[in-house]
């Protein structure tokens, strides 16, 4: 046995089996065994965590890190420090708010050059699907991106473009010759602006006006587009940031007929209703928007029943003056939501609340985002010869959100003044701590996850 064995005893250790009183045993990095603590070697040290619970290392496939160009906005070391503190132990970039936008090898190369050297948790970039790379696609996937990412709508960046019917069919083959998922911003225009036609005199402070501008057809017409493509392309596709539920039933009837279709949701929609967004409260404004608390209800059915696979952050920060606080105007402020320190516990409030257990939560945002990211061999589960990424969590604290809780570049967060419930106590990366207890006992040690390639990709 290496003198660098460690085991680390709990009551619930969250297993692909169930969650279970066990011994994780540890050496030089790797998983060797989940099992009985008396089977474990001789002299062998061992933490008893008591009822502090042993997760595998949270998958996180939506995030906004926005290096290189913006990273005033967020960058990799603050964006993977927050990871690591909300108990994440792998990021996917998304292609759109650096500079250059990831939608060619050669833009990859430089997010890879700026990423060296930053990192407290793993990371890997999706590239991008826009208008014109159509040639982009395959070099991509052969430099090893886990996926493409596009928008159907403007994205509210210039640098990288909405794609229409015509360009994305034009890319689909490609994207389905590569074997990878194409993640995309399900909204349409068309439902959009004839909404703005009846919005000209309205009051843009209100939350009201906002989530009038953008409808749920908006959603439903993007869906129903893209199943019909999904059906007649056969690529994988997936539904980042579901805010509608009323697209549920056709998703499932989809997923029924056997098309490659996974769906996420976020936790500001789960957590956050229409009802009870102030006016003015432009830090939670969001594309598509928060709606309904009979929506937010539906989409919870929807992960109960397994027609949401997972949920993801959609961490997607700004320096504060981009929210427009001091006005309160929803047309003028960014959208986008900070949640990445504070996610597990924002959704293990809720989850609780209705039922679900900690083996539910971990298939949602790990077990579930590492098989989207083609990761499922190395991440999203604890068993033996995996890397000895996992996260220590206390199920029952409770807590009051505070700015220094978040850790991300800008310390503003609609979660902030929340009392949340579940508190990550520690995470763990290849068998070294990269958080604990409030602080950051190591130097950045994660690395790119670069796919294999498949021998077909031509």
């Amino acid at each position: 046995m290496s003198i660098m064995a460690y085991a680390y005893v709990s009551k619930r250790v969250v297993t692909p089996g169930g969650i279970q009183a066990a011994a994780l045993l540890v050496e030089d990095g790797t998983i060797v065994s989940v099992g009985p603590v008396e089977e474990l070697p001789a002299g062998c040290p061992v933490r008893e965590l008591g009822d502090l619970a042993i997760l595998p290392g949270l998958v996180d496939t939506h995030v906004h890190i926005n290096e290189p160009g913006r990273t005033e906005w967020e960058g990799f070391r603050t964006a993977t420090r927050a990871a690591a503190a909300g108990g994440f132990t792998t990021l996917i970039d998304m292609p759109l708010n650096c500079l250059p936008e990831t939608t060619t090898v050669a833009a990859l190369e430089i997010k890879r050059k700026a990423a060296e050297g930053q990192c407290m948790v793993d990371w890997s970039p999706w590239g991008g699907a826009v208008a014109d790379n159509q040639g982009d696609i395959l070099p991509l996937a052969r430099a090893g991106v886990p996926g493409f990412k596009c928008f159907l709508i403007y994205p509210g960046c210039d640098g990288f473009t909405m794609i229409d019917r015509e360009q994305l069919e034009a890319a689909l083959p490609a994207i389905a010759e590569s074997g990878l998922p194409l993640l995309v911003h399900a909204e349409l225009a068309g439902p959009i602006d004839r909404a703005a036609a009846s919005l000209e005199a309205a009051d843009w402070r209100k939350y009201e006006t906002y989530l009038a501008s953008r409808p749920d057809d908006a959603e439903l017409e993007a869906i129903r587009m893209l199943i019909g493509l999904c059906r007649e392309y056969g690529f994988r596709l997936h539904i980042v940031h579901l805010s509608t539920a009323l697209a549920l039933a056709e998703l499932r009837d989809a997923k029924a007929e056997g098309l490659p279709i996974t769906v996420e949701t976020c936790p500001h929609y789960l957590y956050f209703a229409a009802e009870h967004v102030a006016d003015g409260n432009t830090l939670l404004k969001c594309a598509p928007p928060i709606r309904d608390e009979a929506n937010r209800e539906a989409l919870w059915e929807g992960l109960r029943d397994g027609t949401i696979d997972l949920i993801a952050t959609d961490h997607s920060p700004c320096p504060p003056e981009m929210k427009r606080l001091n006005e309160g105007r929803f047309d003028r402020a960014w959208g986008g939501i900070a949640s990445l320190s504070v996610a597990l516990p924002v959704v293990w409030k809720e989850a609780s609340q209705r039922g679900f257990g900690l083996a539910d939560v971990v298939r949602w945002m790990s077990y579930e985002p590492a098989k989207l990211a083609g990761m499922s061999e190395r991440a999203g589960a604890l068993a033996a010869g995996r890397e000895a990424n996992f996260t220590v969590f206390d199920p029952e604290a409770a807590f009051a959100v505070t700015p220094e809780d978040l850790h991300f570049r800008h310390a503003i967060s609609p979660y902030v003044g929340e009392t949340l419930r579940g508190k990550v106590v520690e995470t763990w990366l290849r068998g070294m701590p990269v958080f604990a207890f409030g602080a950051f006992p190591s130097a950045p040690r994660g690395v790119e996850i670069t796919l294999a390639v498949k021998a077909d990709v031509s």
